[in-house]
């Protein structure tokens, strides 16, 4: 049975449609949220199975009935007031959910407290509906896993065709892509916002790390772990970025004055006014990534044009001087090693693993569910000695940071005194992980044979506010994305 809902629920909705519709009373928060759990059943989990939903929140619909009665009494509390959201598997949820990171040994994890950004999102009044899909540990397990597999919710599929998803916030994407939530939250240390961005269509924003509390997100690093948020429109995600930003006492990451004056991130978007911005325009990715699916010279070009339409200036062919290094392999294995043991020795002693070799046993002994693409990654991650304590670990992290940002970066910005610079797809999703800066990606076209392209545009650190700008007047001339087709 297909539930017949008001013409006003429909897809590619903004946050201000919604907001808008709830303060008139055509529609409420509760029937929002019943319109997605119906879009679920359609599309993730029957019709062309999506598998991005991994775990509904059974109260739901009474917490959006809670928020509807808030907003007749006293008004709402801001623009996320009753609007359905879902989170990333490893972002902790003190209610009936489960926090797994997608692996089988933490299935059965209920977190203790909400993460920081969770708590943010139910005091701005957001209606948590489900966890999504990822792939297992952030990829941490396997070098063969397909991104957007884990053991426990299976693979996620591109809603656009038999793409691949890019990872690992690949449910979080799919889900906003096929009209399924109004937003969601990923978790990028490189690539995993943006990559399955710009695979579904959508927009996405890996900030800065410390723009964002890490508290209560199961981890992979600790140079490079920060949430984001998916959306449709870059408003919308700039909304929730507004919502999720602020100073913890408990992430030394976010205690510093840019963090603390960061805000309003959606306010004052406008397609015009972009006159002397300069963006430098990057065409120098390996030869490999030129022949991948990944990107399409044409369709980037168009989008130099685009940007030139708006009144920005461009700067062709900028090279930024550390963009073909091999960069380090030990930052990610030793702060994996020492972050996540940490993490899994903090859990309930009920709980079946409380390190990374008790991990490796529990995938072992339970082999044909856990096991489809082995567990190559942890077992070399579980032999790195003295993680936070080698010489190897030091000059590595000391090596990245330099190159990506005073080599990298910083350097290009400053030597063509650039506002951002635009790369197709997320070809620079390393280098600005490593230095820890931010990336909007956008939708940017489609191939002939229908896989959606993007670009991202990146900059210094704490530029989320001119990236946002630059990202919104693109897209509103552009007007690029089409919502993907089941029928």
């Amino acid at each position: 049975m297909t539930i017949p809902f008001k013409d006003l629920l429909r897809e590619e909705l903004t946050i201000s449609d919604m907001q808008a519709a709830m303060e008139n009373e055509t529609v409420t928060s509760r029937e929002l949220t019943m319109f997605y759990l119906q879009r679920i059943q359609m599309y993730d989990k029957s019709g062309p199975a999506l598998n991005a939903v991994l775990e509904l929140n059974p109260d739901a619909i009474f917490i959006a009935e809670s928020l509807d009665d808030e907003r007749q009494k006293s008004g709402a509390r801001g623009p996320l007031h009753g609007i359905p959201v879902m989170l990333k598997d490893n972002i902790e949820t003190a209610d009936s959910m489960h926090t797994s990171a997608g692996t089988l040994a933490l299935e059965k994890h209920v977190a203790a407290h909400d993460a920081f950004i969770v708590k943010k999102l139910r005091d701005a009044g957001a209606v948590i509906v489900a966890k999504t899909n990822m792939t297992e540990l952030s990829n941490g397990m396997s070098t063969k896993m397909e991104a957007g597999y884990s053991s426990r919710g299976g693979q996620v599929l591109n809603p656009y065709g038999n793409f691949f998803t890019g990872g690992s916030s690949t449910g979080s994407a799919v889900a906003v892509s096929a009209n399924m939530t109004a937003f969601a939250i990923g978790t990028e240390t490189d690539g995993s916002i943006v990559s399955p961005a710009i695979h579904s269509s959508v927009v996405g924003i890996k900030p800065t790390v410390g723009l964002i509390s890490r508290r209560g997100i199961i981890p992979f690093t600790y140079s490079q772990d920060t949430a984001g948020p998916f959306a449709r429109t870059v408003k919308d995600a700039a909304v929730v970025l507004d919502a999720l930003c602020g100073i913890d006492a408990d992430d030394p990451a976010t205690q510093k004055e840019s963090v603390r004056k960061a805000a309003g991130f959606a306010s004052g978007l406008n397609s015009s006014g972009l006159n002397g911005m300069r963006i430098g325009v990057f065409r120098g990715a390996a030869d490999t990534f030129y022949e991948s699916d990944d990107y399409d010279d044409e369709l980037f070009s168009q989008v130099v044009e685009t940007l030139k339409s708006c009144g920005i200036e461009t700067i062709e062919s900028v090279e930024i001087p550390s963009f073909h290094r091999e960069w380090h392999t030990e930052v990610g294995h030793h702060e994996l090693k020492h972050s996540l043991d940490n993490y899994l020795a903090r859990l309930p002693a009920h709980r079946p693993v409380h390190s990374i070799r008790e991990l490796i046993a529990y995938n072992m002994n339970h082999e044909a569910a856990a096991l489809k693409y082995g567990q190559d990654n942890l077992l070399t991650i579980e032999k790195t000695k003295s993680p936070m304590n080698s010489a190897s670990y030091i000059q590595a992290k000391l090596e990245d940071l330099y190159y990506a940002r005073e080599q990298g970066i910083d350097y290009t910005v400053k030597h063509h005194n650039l506002d951002a610079i635009v790369f197709p797809s997320y070809v620079n999703s390393t280098i600005s992980a490593k230095a820890g800066y931010p990336s909007v990606a956008v939708p940017a076209g489609y191939r002939n044979n229908g896989l959606p392209f993007g670009v991202s545009f990146a900059g210094t650190a704490f530029s989320e506010k001119k990236l946002i700008t630059i990202a919104y007047a693109y897209e509103q001339v552009s007007e690029m994305r089409r919502p993907p087709q089941f029928d």
